[in-house]
C-alpha cells in the first residue's frame, strides 16, 4: 500500500510538472515555435553571410572584373540588409511583437519570391548576353544607376526610421482592433510622410531595379507595388479613422504619402 501510494504520488507530481512545463511562457522560444531563439539565430547568421558575400562580390565586380554582373550581388546585399533590419528594428523598438515572421522572409509568399527571382534572372540574362547594351535613353544609364542607389539608401533609411519612431504602434500586419499601446504618431518622419514605411519600401524596390538595369522588372515592380500599396493604404486607413476619428482625418488631409497617385 505504501509503495502504491508513493507511486501515485510520483505520477501526480510528474503529471503536474509536465503540465506546468507545457504551459511555460518559455515554450514560445523553443525550436519550431514563432519566437524560436534558434530560428532567429540561424536566420540572422544566414542573412549576415549573404550580406557579406553580396558586398564583397559587388566590390570585386565593380573594381576588378569590370562586369555588369556586380548588380546581382548588390541586389543580394540589399535584400539581406532589408530583411535583417526588419527584424532588428522590431526586436529593438516593438519587442513584444518580434518573432521569426518579423524578418518578412516569407511575406506575401510566393509572389514576393517570384518577383525577386524574375528580377535576378532578367539581370543575369541581360548581363551575360548583352553586357554592353545601352538600356537608358540618351546614355543616361550611369545616372539612373546612381539614382537607383540613392533610392535604395533613402528608402531603407526612411522605412527603418519609421519603424523606430512608431515603436509599439508599428505592425507588419494591418490591425483590425486598436491595441492598448497603439497611438497615432504624427511627429518626426510621420510629420512629413503619412505612411513612411510604405514610401520607403516602394522607392527602395524601384531603386534596386534601376541599379540592376531591369527595364521589364522596373515596370512590373512599379505597377504591382503601386496597386498593392494603394489598396493596402485605403484598407488600413478605414481602421485608422475608426481608431482615431477626426484626429486621423485631419492628419490624412494634412500629410501626403509621396507615392505617385496615392493621396
Amino acid at each position: 500500500m505504501a509503495n502504491r501510494g508513493n507511486g501515485c504520488g510520483m505520477s501526480s507530481i510528474g503529471s503536474s510538472s509536465s503540465s506546468s512545463s507545457n504551459n511555460s511562457p518559455d515554450n514560445a522560444y523553443n525550436l519550431h515555435q514563432p519566437k524560436s531563439l534558434a530560428g532567429i539565430a540561424v536566420r540572422s547568421f544566414c542573412l549576415g553571410i549573404t550580406l557579406t558575400i553580396g558586398i564583397v562580390l559587388t566590390l570585386v565586380g565593380l573594381f576588378q572584373a569590370s562586369s555588369p554582373l556586380w548588380r546581382l550581388p548588390f541586389f543580394l546585399a540589399s535584400l539581406s540588409l532589408f530583411h535583417f533590419l526588419e527584424f532588428f528594428t522590431t526586436a529593438a523598438y516593438n519587442t513584444r511583437e518580434a518573432n521569426i515572421s518579423s524578418f518578412l522572409l516569407t511575406a506575401n509568399w510566393p509572389s514576393y519570391a517570384i518577383a525577386h527571382s524574375f528580377a535576378s534572372v532578367e539581370c543575369l540574362v541581360v548581363s551575360l548576353f548583352w553586357p554592353d547594351r545601352s538600356w537608358a535613353p540618351l546614355g543616361a544609364g550611369s545616372l539612373l544607376c546612381l539614382l537607383g542607389v540613392l533610392f535604395v539608401i533613402i528608402g531603407q533609411t526612411v522605412r527603418s526610421i519609421a519603424m523606430v519612431q512608431a515603436g509599439p504602434s508599428f505592425n507588419h500586419q494591418v490591425q483590425h482592433q486598436r491595441g492598448a499601446s497603439h497611438v497615432l504618431v504624427t511627429s518626426g518622419i510621420y510629420a512629413r510622410l503619412r505612411h513612411p514605411s510604405y514610401f520607403g519600401f516602394f522607392w527602395w524596390a524601384l531603386g534596386t531595379q534601376l541599379v540592376m538595369g531591369n527595364v521589364v522588372s522596373f515596370c512590373l515592380y512599379a505597377g504591382i507595388l503601386w496597386k498593392f500599396f494603394s489598396s493596402r493604404i485605403r484598407h488600413e486607413e478605414e481602421f485608422l479613422v475608426k481608431f482615431f476619428g477626426d484626429e486621423y482625418v485631419a492628419y490624412q488631409k494634412r500629410v501626403g504619402t509621396l507615392i505617385p497617385f496615392v493621396s
